[in-house]
């Protein structure tokens, strides 16, 4: 960079000429991780140069007060020159790596131990039943994870051969590599490329494992799952998982529990949900019946005039909490009541006596005006046919005023509710086929 093309410091840096040391020192490293060439997306490595050297002196108290004093002319060769640095001579390093350089601090060391390694943690997707994971369940699962070799004993050569330290890295398993740079001097450390960083040369590497020192085996684990698990929840079978290289530490299997639907049950935290459908007889009289719960069936008291969309909670009769096994959620049930969509022809008369009874209206009734009753003409042969279904079917006279209203409406109800409560097969059959 030329003196005449060189932007102002200050500018560079995107802070005022009263900036603090801690704000040039943010500034530069938020603009530092956006202009760092390593960065795909808006890496610009002549900007970067730009910005190293403006922070080289605002950074600085002596040059900073230079600069402000005379400019660009006042740090006239007390900076390092940026145009000529090479960073093919940092690949493998972060930008938080070349960043923290800036900062006092140095290039971290690369590369792995040659000591033990922890092995690698594994997952298992376990499939369990709704009432399993209500009421807890064991199971027993099978698994592929690494295991040390048997015939090398995981040393990876053959028995009897010869197994000599790396002679490139001393045994070490890591290099040291010196970089020079305008940061100084730095060691980078990586792994011995002729041992792969294991540290040692093996004459005749062992077939079984081929070297490796692991296989692959199969064996099987007991999987205790608590009640009251929630679908996608996450079990961890310490020491499960693969055997770490160079006789390290098993990692950890992880189970994710994925809990199938139930055609009845609905879960909803610690509680469940049902539907029940019930009868108009039921709805309207009130009554029992048993209901499905994962305790198995149990009794459900319906109050007289119950609709539908009625909620029915029952107590202690939900989930079991996997903090406290012993209490549990309830049980909700949403009443829903079921209209028939057959019906025989004493069931008709009967709904029709019913509805007579009650005043309900099944017709829109005539209006006493021209245009409605050429529209009541229009139709009267299904309107005359309904009318004489309503009465002559059910004995009364054409004025539809029945004898002894109060006592009849009381034997017509009790026979609907006798026409509409559950038949066996046999009841069933007959019924259908009148």
């Amino acid at each position: 960079m030329s003196t005449m093309t060189k932007r102002d410091y200050y500018e560079v840096l995107g802070v005022s000429q009263k900036a603090s040391t801690e704000e040039i020192k943010r500034s530069f490293r938020n603009k530092a991780r956006h202009l760092h060439p390593d960065n795909q997306h808006s890496g610009d490595e002549a900007a970067f140069k730009e910005l190293a050297e403006a922070y080289e002196v605002l950074s600085d108290d002596n040059k900073r007060a230079k600069y402000d004093r005379w400019g660009h002319e006042g740090v006239k060769g007390s900076t390092r020159s940026f145009d000529e640095f090479d960073f093919s001579s940092f690949a493998g390093f972060g930008i938080d790596d070349l960043i923290d350089v800036f900062f006092g601090g140095g290039l971290r060391s690369q590369g792995r131990h040659t000591g033990p390694e922890q092995g690698a943690h594994l997952k298992y997707d376990l499939e369990i039943e709704f009432l399993e994971s209500v009421f807890g369940v064991e199971k027993v699962i099978s698994i592929k994870r690494l295991e040390e070799c048997s015939p090398c004993n995981g040393e990876g050569a053959t028995p009897g051969s010869k197994i000599t330290p790396c002679t490139a890295c001393g045994g070490l398993g890591q290099v040291q590599q010196v970089v020079n740079s305008w940061f100084g001097q730095s060691i980078r450390v990586s792994d011995c490329n002729y041992c792969q960083g294991s540290g040692k040369k093996i004459d005749k590497p062992c077939r079984e494992c081929r070297g490796e020192g692991l296989v692959n085996q199969s064996r099987e684990f007991t999987v205790k799952v608590p009640k009251g698990i929630e679908n996608g929840s996450r079990l961890r079978l310490s020491g499960a998982g693969n055997k770490g290289r160079r006789h390290g530490a098993f990692g950890d299997l992880y189970i994710i529990v994925h809990v199938d639907e139930h055609k009845h049950f609905i879960r909803d935290g610690d509680n469940i949900h049902i539907k029940q459908p019930i009868s108009f007889a039921l709805a309207s009289l009130g009554g029992e019946l048993l209901i499905p719960s994962v305790d198995g069936e149990k009794p459900l008291k319906i109050a007289a005039g119950t609709q539908t969309g009625t909620i029915i909670v029952i107590k202690d009769l939900g989930i079991p909490r996997l903090s406290n096994p012993n209490r549990r959620g309830d049980q909700i049930v949403h009443i829903q009541i079921e209209t028939p969509t057959k019906l025989s022809r004493e069931e008709k008369k009967l709904l029709q006596k019913f509805a007579e009874l009650r005043g309900d209206s099944l017709n829109i009734p005539p209006k006493e005006n021209e245009e409605n009753e050429e529209s009541s003409q229009a139709n009267p042969r299904s309107e005359k046919k309904s009318s004489e279904d309503s009465f002559e079917e059910n004995g009364n006279d054409r004025n539809g005023e029945p004898s002894s209203s109060e006592e009849q409406e009381s034997s017509i109800f009790d026979r609907i509710v006798e026409v509409f409560r559950p038949k066996n097969a046999e009841e069933q059959a007959k019924s259908n086929a009148d």
